[in-house]
């Protein structure tokens, strides 16, 4: 099991910062993927930002260029990932989940982890 705690949302107004946190801890395997999505009232859950363990990045188009995900390495069973979002806008506004996936060795599935979300409203 993984328990996935983030931290660092709020208000803040447009063209503002801010910088989110989602410390994972348990079983993390070493073949893991970390991301956050974004979920907006009435919304699907979609993804900002996502980080392998061995470091491989994506970006959702809005937020390509303004917003940076990073995280630490693996260490006494657990893992912080972090979201830099700069020149923050109005439609960023949302539920910021953060998501770990666990890859099963010699194996196509994965077990999936989320954390109870972290609210980021963007005041124009």
């Amino acid at each position: 099991q993984v328990q996935l705690v983030e931290s660092g949302g709020g208000l803040v107004q447009a063209g503002g910062s801010l910088r989110l946190s989602c410390e994972a801890s348990g079983n993390i395997f070493n073949s893991n993927a970390m991301g956050w999505y974004r979920q907006g009232p009435g919304d699907q859950r979609d993804l900002v930002a996502s980080i392998t363990g061995y470091g491989r990045i994506r970006y959702g188009d809005s937020v390509r260029g303004r917003f940076t995900i990073s995280a630490d390495l693996i260490k006494n069973a657990k893992k912080t990932m972090y979201l830099q979002m700069n020149t923050l806008q109005p439609e960023d506004t949302g539920v910021y989940y953060c998501k770990l996936d666990n890859f099963r060795p010699a194996s196509d599935m994965k077990d999936s982890y989320w954390g109870q979300g972290t609210q980021v409203t963007v005041s124009s």
